[in-house]
């Protein structure tokens, strides 16, 4: 009775839940890609052609990238768990 009751209620549980789940990452992630916004500005308007400079700019532009594609791809991957 246990394991018929598991069956009908565990797949209406954790499916909300996975949706969630991904829904709180993707967040997590564009909330860290909202946040380097100001220092990439910075670096922008700093950048005066040396290595260094450089090297800040193209190392906070690839993480912001990064972040926004990970935060992006968990809110599809979210959207798709919900309508299966």
């Amino acid at each position: 009775m246990v394991k018929k009751f598991l069956h009908h209620v565990l797949p209406g549980v954790v499916k909300p839940m996975r949706v969630l789940w991904n829904e709180i990452i993707g967040f997590v992630f564009l909330a860290f890609a909202v946040w380097t916004i100001p220092s990439a500005y910075r670096h922008i308007r700093d950048f005066n052609g040396d290595p260094d400079s450089l090297f800040r700019l193209i190392l906070t532009s690839v993480f912001s990238f990064m972040m926004i594609y990970f935060g992006v791809t968990s809110f599809l991957r979210a959207r798709r768990i919900s309508r299966s």
